[in-house]
């Protein structure tokens, strides 16, 4: 895992605790935790109805045989508000509270789309579900024919298969694939 998201990952635990700690001393602590708990409440209650409009829209779109890639990403990200309302802080019912709303969760769904989903569809499935396949040759191979280390550079020879030379085989280098398993177990026969 990249040492940046770890980062930010620690870092809104410590926001949260030092934001706490200064609403505690401004504030009676009664407040503060009274804030944190309705905060974790009304959360919960959106999580809660946005969850039932998703699991809505993925029965819709599956029962006209459509993929549900927009809504199943929405289901993620309201799973990952819903956990982070359970976590006590501010800091954490604020993001929480982005990833809820439809409206701003839209955004974050583009973004986990362009730069979580399909890097990891792309790296599973060589490029075949994006249509990111590499079709000319070698993946990093720039020689095409004609260029320096190409299919007719310098070095081709009978041995390379774009040169276009025939080669032929006498009867005794010929063996069909029967000949070659017979060969490799003579003490079958």
């Amino acid at each position: 895992m990249d040492l940046r998201v770890i980062g930010v990952l620690l870092l809104i635990p410590l926001l949260d605790a030092m934001l706490l700690v200064v609403l505690a001393t401004q504030f009676p602590l009664v407040a503060v935790v009274a804030v944190v708990v309705l905060t974790a409440l009304v959360g919960m209650l959106l999580v809660r109805a946005e969850g039932r409009h998703t699991l809505r829209q993925i029965q819709e779109k599956l029962a006209t045989g459509e993929a549900p890639t927009d809504e199943l990403v929405d289901g993620g990200l309201l799973i990952a508000a819903g956990a982070m309302f359970l976590t006590p802080g501010i800091v954490t019912d604020a993001t929480a509270l982005l990833l809820t709303l439809p409206p701003t969760r839209y955004p974050v769904r583009v973004l986990v789309k362009r730069y979580v989903v399909t890097p990891y569809v792309d790296s599973k499935t060589g490029g075949f579900a994006t249509g990111n396949v590499y079709v000319g040759g070698f993946p990093g191979d720039d020689a095409g024919p004609g260029a320096p280390g190409g299919a007719a550079g310098p070095g081709s020879g009978p041995s390379d298969p774009d040169d276009g030379t025939t080669v032929d085989i006498d009867d005794d280098e010929y063996r069909t694939v029967d000949d070659a398993d017979d060969r490799s177990n003579p003490g079958d026969s």
